[in-house]
């Protein structure tokens, strides 16, 4: 029987490098989807509809038995949604916002399987609680000038320099903090059949 292809659903340059901690071979593929929250729709939800339609995307594009990745994030300060601020004064913003306070990471993470029909998708969720520490307008500017991460929600890009901003991080898997629980991810991969380790 043919081993699936491993693939992930994404372009994130920090996904794959926490996928190549599993030690299998992959490709990343670009999902097309259209990532606007539905008229309602909170966090949890939204982050796993997100990587169950970047993970089916894919999946329903390939010939043959593959194994699609796909994950999305949402991030929270209390009830609001961090976007991506898109300018240094909109970053300003959302840091001061957060100073001293918690925000909230859903990831959902989805594995396609297109050995079964549809193809059959599991999905799961993720989420991670970073408290910031109480920042000087001196230091978010710093770091929003060392980072410049204005395409990043909520003007945190946790792959790099904003785990200086940090105090604490809850989480049960640190890698999805990035964006891909590697952990439940393993476990995903397991039950379809891979070798890990």
């Amino acid at each position: 029987m043919t081993s699936p292809r491993l693939i992930l659903a994404s372009t994130s340059p920090y996904r794959r490098q926490l996928l190549e901690k599993l030690r299998l071979p992959f490709e990343a593929i670009a999902p097309e989807v259209d990532e606007t929250a539905a008229d309602g729709e909170t966090p949890p939800p939204w982050s796993q509809r997100l990587a169950a339609a970047k993970a089916r995307s894919v999946a329903l594009d390939q010939d043959g038995p593959a194994l699609v990745i796909g994950s999305d994030q949402v991030a929270t300060l209390d009830d609001t949604i961090l976007t991506k601020p898109g300018d240094h004064a909109r970053a300003r913003a959302q840091l001061a916002a957060c100073n001293g306070r918690s925000v909230e990471f859903h990831t959902g993470l989805a594995l396609a399987d297109t050995r079964s029909e549809s193809p059959a998708v599991r999905v799961e969720r993720v989420v991670c609680r970073v408290a910031f520490r109480t920042l000087s307008d001196d230091e978010i500017e710093r770091y929003l000038r060392a980072e410049q991460p204005y395409d990043c929600a909520g003007s945190i890009r946790s792959e790099g320099y904003a785990v200086t901003l940090f105090e604490t991080i809850e989480a049960p898997d640190p890698n999805a903090l990035v964006g891909l629980p590697l952990i439940r991810l393993a476990a995903m991969l397991r039950a379809a059949g891979l070798a890990l380790p």
